[in-house]
Parts: structure tokens; sequence; C-alpha cells
């Protein structure tokens, strides 16, 4: 183990880190994912100065953090971190801190009409899935809408155009995308000094830190183009991808995708902006 403190803004002059020995300070600090997390959490501490705030009279504290487990990719680049942080206020009153540090990734609802029929008709869109080795959930066949983590200074929406390409084989370009997180969000706006989270949806804000960006795009193809489509082998094979492609119907895809939050979230949102005719 090793020990390091880091600069805090909330209060203390500096913030300690309990460390596992291969993860050094400036890694840590250059890390997007603990960036973001850590601005994030001491903005939302910050708002305890608000007497109006449920912990005001007892405001919380980051006090200090401890590493657990580091995950690299290959070329040495920080992939997941896995840490406790100790989050408490005066009277010794602790809240839940394990986390899982994953950072961003972009999901993307890809829906192909044959242009053959009119675009009105939504009983004709077909939605893509990817079936694809899921270790984690214990699935070598888990359905779910393309998806990826962000590279390090990868834009979301040029990162979803890169996970299109990669697991579907077709070239969007990202102006064809719509941020359907943010366009739901502009119709949700609360009342100045609520949190300031990501523009996207938590699949597990109890561990982890990831946070997801839902892209729409809709695509007309001839009827022959997105027939080829079905059952297509895609991915990255020299990186593990094992992906099969599936379409399905736009109305049986909360069916077919009900394990995958993303997915659900996906075709939720496509709903309601649709119902607001946001889209």
């Amino acid at each position: 183990m090793s020990t390091f403190t880091i600069p805090c803004d909330h209060g203390q002059q500096s913030l300690s880190v309990n460390s596992t020995p291969d993860l050094n300070k400036d890694d840590l600090l250059r890390f997007p994912a603990f960036q973001i997390w850590l601005s994030t959490l001491q903005q939302s501490l910050k708002r305890q100065q608000d007497p109006s705030h449920e912990f005001h009279k007892d405001p919380y504290v980051l006090r200090k953090i401890d590493i657990q487990a580091v995950d690299f990719f290959k070329g040495g680049r920080l992939g997941f971190v896995k840490f406790k942080a100790d989050v408490s206020n005066g009277d010794g009153e602790s809240l839940p801190g394990s986390v899982f540090l994953r950072g961003g990734s972009v999901g993307m609802l890809l829906l192909l009409q044959p242009d053959d029929v009119h675009p009105s008709m939504e009983d004709e869109k077909r939605a893509i899935l990817t079936i694809q080795p899921r270790i984690p959930a214990g699935s070598l066949e888990f359905a779910e809408i393309p998806a990826g983590m962000l590279d390090d200074a990868g834009s979301f929406a040029g990162g979803a155009a890169k996970e299109i390409q990669e697991e579907t084989g077709l070239t969007i370009p990202q102006d064809e995308l719509i941020d359907m997180t943010s366009l739901a969000l502009q119709s949700v706006a609360g009342p100045e000094g609520v949190e300031t989270l990501q523009k996207a949806i938590y699949p597990s804000a109890g561990g982890s830190d990831e946070f997801i960006p839902l892209f729409l795009c809709q695509k007309r193809m001839p009827r022959k183009d997105i027939e080829k489509l079905q059952g297509r082998l895609t991915g990255l094979r020299e990186e593990g991808e094992k992906i099969t492609l599936k379409l399905v119907p736009l109305k049986e895809l909360w069916k077919e995708g009900l394990r995958d939050g993303k997915t659900l979230a996906a075709w939720a949102l496509y709903k309601g902006l649709k119902e607001e005719g946001k889209i």
C-alpha cells in the first residue's frame, strides 16, 4: 500500500488516499473517471451550505479514499478502479461509499426503416440489438443495444458513431445522432440549486459511477440491405468482441432487451420524446 494526498476544495486542504502499489497519484489524478466523480461529489457536498439543505446542520464530508483494486487495459491505460470513499458527518454517521469507478459509456438506439414505406410507419422500424458474451452477467449471448466505453478524449457523439461502426458495420455521421438524454432533460429542468450530474442515465448508482448518454439514429435503407444485417457477425475480434446482430421490431424492443437497463431506458426515452413531439 502507498499513501498520498490530493487537492480538495470542500473545506479541507487535502484529501488522504490509501492506494495499491500499482496506482500512483499522477495516474489517479489523470484518470477522467476519477476527475468527473470527484468534481461531481464535491459540487454536491457544497450544496449542504444552503440552510434549506437536509444535511446543513451536520454536513457530510469526504474524509479519505481507500483504493482496493485496479485494472489496466492494453497499453497500460487505467481502466477500472474499486475503492471505498469515507463520507461521514460530525456525528460519525457514514454514507455507503463503495465505488466501482469505470467512467462514461454511450448507448445507441439504432432504428432502420425500409425506404419503400412512408417515414411515419413505426411498425416498419427495426431496432438493432447486439448479442454477445457478457461474463460479469454470466452470459454468452446477452442482448442489448450497441454500446461502448468512451475513450479518454472522445466526445459523446463521436464515441456513439464509433461504436455503431465497430459493432454494426454501419457508418453514421455524428450530425445524424440525436442525444435523447440531453433532449429529455430540457423538458424536466429543475430549479436552481439542484445537483449537477452528467446528462446521462446511471444504470447502477448504488455501486458504480458509470453514466450513459443515450443516442438515437434513424436510418432509411433498402429493405434487402436491412435484411442482410440479420445475424451478421461483427465486433473487434482482436479485442475479444464476438458480436452477432439481431434486428427486432421496434414494438418488441422492450421484450427482446428487457434484461438490459440501457436498452429499456433508450426505449422509454424514445417513446416519451415521440409522444411529446420532440423527435
